[in-house]
């Protein structure tokens, strides 16, 4: 009983006791004629077992809610109670408590990945006071710009920058992965990762409402809002097909009853022949009985429950049940290339000056005009050249969309971007056929040269293509801003069925629009892009995955599902999640309707007993969660 919550260890004491009551009642000796004390004997094991339901049922009447299954199971049991059929009351009642006791169970273990979670959120934090002094407070009470201080073992209370020390952060709970990722001065840390070696000194960049461990726990908490079309269907199903059965098992009592009071014996049909009113009215309760939606109310929103769950522990947050099922029937996945199929790590291949400019000063110009600007290619010229950037130096910077920037550098006019920078600039620029990104620039109007950038495909990239084609996916595509022969050899290499090039972020848009387009009614479109400069598109798509989103607020915001690390190998693993999810959730549907609806058939025709009518009841709603509850179990694609 240690795995139960104390509720259920209450429940299972009261089923236990119930049970023991009602097997004494059963061995008791006849009771001497004339003595109708048998109702009273049962009616305790039946009050042990069913005073909740019997609450719930009246609670509900009173405040309007009738047709629910509290009041399915009070009247069926009551009215088994009064046409004699003692033992079968207790019995359906205590096999429904039974069912309730093991669907909250199951409910529990599938909450526990999504509980585990949410112990991401830390409780305290050590800000450091002006004396030098430390104070437990809680990260709520923290200030942007304080500096709070990290030992090893306990987890980063707000998201910051390390000022002091070095150490491993434990990312596992956030990603998924077992990597731990190495900090030092000046590196920036996240909200809920663990602290593994030494002591930090953080100075807070994001007050607790905004950091990334609220974002994500808020994520979370908030999926269940976003229904599935599947879980919609049953809302609606369940709020006509309660009160429907309600009004047939009333029918099913009163019309017989009726004809076999108004009917002389010598003309009644062949089904009312030797039958009397207590008969119909026992088949009625069995139609209650059978008719409870339990199974389905309650297996297809903990499949869904499930699904989301087992995905968090692979460090894949989706933010409704109605994107897993959008995600299964994915056709077309586009994807971004940088830092989506590639490292994003950038690394300066070749040089080559024209002119009269040497290559040191192409480089030197072509730094310093990047020195503002955090893009990956604009990093990798900084760590090429090598020197500091000096911000006097860098004056009138401009940063131009889709093009490249524009600075002066010692008082000169410095153009470093591509081709269409250099011919808005009336530039006359060389063309190169070495494979990657190229850096024109351009000094005074006079051309400088051009600088190679190469950017290699992640190691899971092809393995993530030959996943998604084996996953059914029938149309991978790659959308860049890159150059035309860079994204022809990526997409080779990694065996794409089509890419599209030198794209400004409307046309990536336009793209997507064009795909939209052209898919299979009632399939789905994919985009994976890094959720920073990908946000329209992101939108835009059927289903938006963000990679690599550990930290980016621009990714939780604008995309649907959000990968929190930076291995694309999990697009595979959320496709798998979504379709066994959605597998599993039409096995229920059809299993709880095929067995209810054959078993109401033979319960109208008196065909079924109780007992058939709590399997149909009990039975099929603890088959439905126990095959609800595999939705938990997650194999990730690549390991």
């Amino acid at each position: 009983m240690k795995n139960l919550t104390r509720k259920q260890q209450k429940m299972l004491i009261r089923i236990l006791t119930a049970a023991a009551l009602l097997a004494i009642v059963k061995l008791l000796p006849p009771l001497p004629d004339g003595i109708s004390l048998l109702w009273l004997l049962y009616l305790v094991p039946y009050a042990v077992i069913g005073w909740d339901v019997l609450y719930k049922a009246l609670r509900n009447i009173r405040n309007g809610q009738v047709f629910d299954e509290n009041f399915l199971m009070a009247l069926a049991t009551v009215g088994a109670f009064g046409t004699g059929e003692y033992a079968e009351a207790v019995f359906v009642m205590l096999f429904y408590q039974v069912g309730e006791l093991f669907q909250d169970y199951a409910v529990g273990k599938s909450r526990q990945s999504i509980a585990a979670l949410m112990d991401i959120r830390p409780d305290i934090a050590n800000l450091e006071r002006g004396d030098g002094s430390l104070e437990e407070v809680d990260p709520e009470d923290v200030e942007v710009g304080s500096v709070v201080v990290v030992r090893p073992g306990e987890r980063v209370p707000l998201d910051g920058m390390v000022l002091e020390g070095v150490s491993a952060l434990d990312t596992a709970a956030l990603t998924g992965e077992a990597a731990p990722r190495d900090v030092g001065p000046g590196d920036d840390v996240i909200s809920g990762c663990v602290n593994q070696s030494g002591l930090l000194r953080v100075q807070v960049t994001k007050p607790c409402e905004e950091s990334t461990v609220s974002k994500i726990l808020d994520l979370v908490e908030n999926a269940g809002e976003k229904k599935a079309a599947s879980e919609n269907f049953i809302t609606r199903f369940a709020r006509y097909y309660t009160p429907c059965v309600t009004l047939a098992a009333l029918a099913l009592f009163l019309i017989p009853t009726i004809a076999l009071a108004v009917v002389p014996a010598a003309s009644q049909p062949a089904f009312l022949a030797g039958t009397a009113w207590t008969g119909w009215l026992h088949r009625a309760l069995i139609f209650l009985v059978i008719s409870c939606p339990c199974a389905l109310v309650i297996s297809v929103p903990l499949s869904f429950f499930g699904g989301i769950g087992g995905a968090s522990k692979c460090g894949i947050l989706v933010k409704g049940s109605n994107y897993l099922e959008l995600l299964s029937r994915t056709e077309t996945v586009v994807m971004d290339k940088t830092g989506t199929l590639t490292k994003g790590a950038f690394t300066v291949t070749a040089l080559h000056p024209a002119g009269d400019f040497a290559e040191q000063a192409l480089l030197e110009y072509a730094a310093l005009a990047e020195s503002w600007s955090s893009h990956p290619i604009s990093l990798s010229l900084r760590r090429a050249w090598g020197g500091e950037a000096d911000g006097s130096r860098v004056t009138d910077v401009e940063e131009i969309a889709g093009h490249g920037i524009a600075a002066r550098v010692d008082g000169r006019a410095v153009s470093a971007g591509n081709s269409r920078l250099m011919e808005r600039a009336g530039v006359r620029w060389e063309s190169c056929e070495l494979p990657g990104t190229i850096v024109h620039v351009a000094v005074d109007g006079v051309y400088a040269g051009h600088i190679i950038i190469s950017d290699l495909p992640k190691p899971e990239a092809k393995t993530l293509v030959e996943g998604l084609k084996a996953a059914g996916v029938k149309r991978t595509v790659m959308l860049t801003g890159d150059t035309e022969a860079t994204a022809k050899a990526v997409a080779g290499d990694l065996g794409l069925d089509e890419y599209h090039a030198q794209l400004l972020p409307a046309g990536k848009v336009e793209q997507v629009e064009r795909l939209l387009g052209d898919k299979t009614p009632g399939a789905a479109l994919a985009f994976v892009g890094d959720g920073i400069n990908d946000a329209p598109v992101l939108t835009r798509a059927d289903v938006g995955i963000a990679m690599g989103a550990l930290g980016s607020d621009a990714a939780i915001e604008a995309a649907d599902i959000v990968l929190m690390d930076d291995n694309p190998a999990k697009i595979v693993t959320a496709i798998r999640i979504s379709r066994k999810t959605l597998r599993i959730v039409k096995q229920n549907i059809w299993f709880a309707l095929g067995v209810k609806f054959a078993v109401l058939i033979l319960g109208a025709f008196g065909m079924a007993t109780m007992w058939a009518a709590v399997f149909a009841d009990v039975g099929v709603a603890f088959l439905a969660i126990l095959n609800a509850t595999r939705c938990l179990r997650v194999e990730e694609f690549g390991k």
